[in-house]
């Protein structure tokens, strides 16, 4: 079988990892392609890590206005690959992706990972994009949460199925006594650390986090909140950094692809967002053995378990998001407790060798095969 996934990558993020786990997973008779649109050459790092890892990987050189070009490239693609289902992720894949697998006589699922209604132009496409969900074959959802929303947009429920995300146990290592700290070294400071990461814009919710810093602040002048990431707020953000007095104590230092060998060395991750499908970032803490406090939102009590891996609170309550990270800052043993707990859930239950097994099950109801994962169509030919 030869599972095609088409997406519009712009960096090497948490749904590209997931893509590259998934496809690692897989057992022998599986063949993976990642199918990217340009997004002006910024799916290139997402295409060389798939191509590092052994995993064929295009770059598409139609992109929009050309709809109908991009259309006909995409359709090319799989007839002369011979694709057996194509995978979509996003609302730009899924538009085009759909009329392209049509035409190639192939079935389609789409990842349904949420809406972030982060601009109008975002806001129309995710509106086309939930439309065209109902003529899926199958959409897969990364959270109970997001596949509530999904129902809700008209898709029939037994074209629906629930697979979670996964998180990648063997990035992380708990940090040897005496080793460098390059989180500290970043921030150049000794105190405790509360990181976040992720796009900066309006759903994330980064605006409360720093009025939360401002509390913060009071009662934990040494610790230090560091948020990774890019996007149209930071403007914004930085300005009211300034104006509540916590320059310094807040830290900007833009998007890094090494987050992996930062995320370890914190003492408390933060996902202060307004809406998720299922966030990676708590995953990716969980494995690293870390605690975290996020937004009781989408699927992110799936993932955090209040008061065992961690805290849930309201979403937009700066207050109760400092509070919660008082308690840990100043409970050292209950961070750790949280932080072990929360390594041993990832590992139990989130794993990608699960995600897999799910995946394939899906795909074999789309895409008969003989067993050993050549579909009906490859076998006669082979």
């Amino acid at each position: 079988m030869h599972i095609v996934h088409l997406t519009a990558s712009s960096f090497l993020g948490g749904p590209e990892r997931q893509m590259l786990g998934l496809a690692a997973a897989l057992p022998p008779g599986y063949a993976t392609s990642f199918l990217s649109f340009s997004e002006r050459g910024r799916c290139r790092p997402f295409l060389d890590a798939a191509r590092d890892a052994g995993i064929d990987a295009a770059e598409l050189t139609n992109d929009t206005p050309r709809f109908r070009a991009a259309i006909r490239e995409v359709r090319a693609f799989l007839q002369g690959n011979r694709a057996s289902v194509l995978v979509t992720h996003g609302y730009k894949s899924n538009l085009l992706g759909r009329p392209a697998a049509r035409r190639a006589r192939i079935p389609i699922v789409s990842v349904s990972r949420g809406w972030t209604g982060e601009s109008w132009k975002v806001r129309w496409y995710e509106r086309l994009d939930r439309f065209h969900l109902r003529f899926m074959d199958r959409v897969v959802c990364v959270s109970e949460g997001q596949a509530a929303k999904v129902r809700r947009t008209g898709v029939r429920a037994e074209r629906i199925q629930v697979i979670r995300n996964a998180a990648r146990m063997s990035a992380f290592r708990r940090p040897e006594p005496g080793a460098g700290d390059p989180l500290r070294e970043l921030v150049g400071s000794t105190g405790p650390i509360v990181l976040a990461a992720g796009r900066l814009s309006p759903e994330k919710g980064f605006r409360v986090l720093v009025e939360a810093a401002g509390v913060l602040r009071r009662t934990h002048p040494d610790a230090r909140v560091v948020v990774f990431g890019e996007g149209v707020e930071r403007a914004a953000l930085e300005r009211r950094v300034r104006e509540l007095g916590v320059t310094g104590f807040v830290r900007f230092p833009g998007f890094h692809d090494d987050l992996d060998a930062y995320l370890p060395w914190a003492d408390v991750v933060v996902l202060p967002s307004f809406t998720e499908g299922l966030p990676n970032v708590a995953l990716e803490a969980g494995a690293a053995g870390i605690p975290v406090i996020a937004t009781a939102v989408g699927g992110t009590p799936e993932v955090v378990v209040d008061g065992q891996t961690g805290y849930l609170v309201p979403a937009g309550n700066p207050r109760a998001l400092a509070e919660r990270i008082g308690l840990l800052l100043s409970n050292r043993n209950r961070a750790k407790a949280f932080g072990t707990a929360a390594r041993r859930r990832m590992r139990d239950e989130f794993s990608f060798t699960a995600q897999a097994r799910a995946y394939l099950s899906l795909f074999a109801t789309l895409v008969p095969t003989d067993g050993v994962g050549r579909s009906h169509r490859e076998a006669v030919c082979a």
